[in-house]
């Protein structure tokens, strides 16, 4: 089946026959994009979890032209062995895949209550989505975000994991202030039917940092955001992402997206822009000694020059630098 859509951006790869989307609680998103083997395994992790709630899975295929995701799990849903849809996100980017799978979500799906993402290089556990759904319960929050636990392809590689674009910003299950990434994320569907659209702004589509903005719009509107220490997924590191230059971009992008992200929660504060930009520059001014501080806690460069990178390119987008690191994915 391959139906196109009134706006042609989104097309139906597969569907389940017979699928009961009114019957279905929570909602698992799944974007892809040229690693069919990964999803695969990805998957296979949801079809293992332990929980009651009625699940349904969307896989958002963002590669229009081969869909080698898409052909990899077409058969899965057809055959009725995973439960939900194989849609096409036809624009490409981040932001784009994750809005297709949301409105899908919201238009096929009429009472789910939860929508969770999971990224195509993650494996859940078969506790995380009931670890998710109860932790919003009892909290209670209306957005809970969970660790991305780094799997890395080397295993000399493991001391990385500490280093801060690898490790997770919390450590314990609670109530928290903000919230950065959608690669572990619960939304109360409440929260989706509340937000502007498009929910990802496409500014970021190429960048990321689209999830940290809407995250951070949902956190001004009053939603109440959480962390769950006991839902990890295992986020695969290839070895291309312990070399200097990447994570040297990385970090370098972190400090973009504060700044933008910033700037728009301060657009429409008097002298908010200023405001910003002075908050950049102390950081920048402050990060020598931060850096100073982490060499000596750690014995570590690439950790301590952290904070000198995320310092640079808050600066550095004041002037329009952009790092779009998936414009071009296989070098991501």
């Amino acid at each position: 089946m391959n139906t196109q859509s009134e706006h042609d951006l989104v097309s139906i790869a597969a569907r389940t026959p017979n699928l009961a989307a009114e019957a279905v609680e929570c909602v698992v998103t799944v974007p892809t994009f040229k690693r069919p083997d990964q999803l695969l395994a990805t998957l296979a992790s949801l079809a293992r979890q332990e929980t009651k709630r009625r699940l349904a899975v969307i896989v958002i295929e963002n590669e229009a032209t081969e869909r080698a995701g898409a052909e990899a799990a077409a058969p899965l849903f057809e055959r009725g062995e995973i439960s939900g849809l194989v849609i096409i996100a036809h624009q490409r980017g981040n932001c784009a895949a994750y809005n297709a799978g949301w409105e899908t979500a919201l238009n096929t799906f009429p009472n789910f209550r939860n929508l969770l993402v999971i990224d195509d290089d993650e494996i859940a556990s078969p506790g995380w989505l009931e670890a998710m759904c109860r932790t919003a319960e009892t909290l209670p929050a209306d957005i809970v975000g969970g660790p991305q636990a780094p799997v890395f392809a080397d295993p000399s590689h493991e001391a990385f994991g500490s280093h801060p674009v690898f490790r997770p910003p919390y450590d314990r299950t609670g109530r928290v202030p903000a919230l950065y990434s959608s690669g572990n994320l619960l939304i109360v569907r409440h929260v989706l039917e509340v937000m502007e659209r498009p929910f990802l702004d496409l500014r970021f589509n190429f960048m990321g940092g689209g999830d940290s903005d809407f995250l951070s719009r949902a956190s001004q509107k009053g939603f109440r955001l959480g962390w769950c220490a006991e839902a990890p997924v295992h986020e695969a590191v290839p070895a291309r992402r312990i070399e200097a230059d990447w994570i040297r971009a990385r970090s370098l992008r972190n400090g973009v997206i504060s700044t933008l992200v910033e700037k728009k929660k301060r657009s429409a504060e008097p002298l908010g822009r200023a405001r910003v930009l002075a908050k950049s520059i102390a950081l920048l001014a402050a990060s020598p000694f931060r850096a100073a501080r982490q060499l000596a806690a750690t014995r570590k460069t690439s950790i301590a020059m952290y904070p000198v990178y995320v310092g640079l390119g808050r600066l550095l987008a004041e002037f329009g630098y952009a790092n779009e690191q998936y414009r071009e994915p296989e070098k991501n």
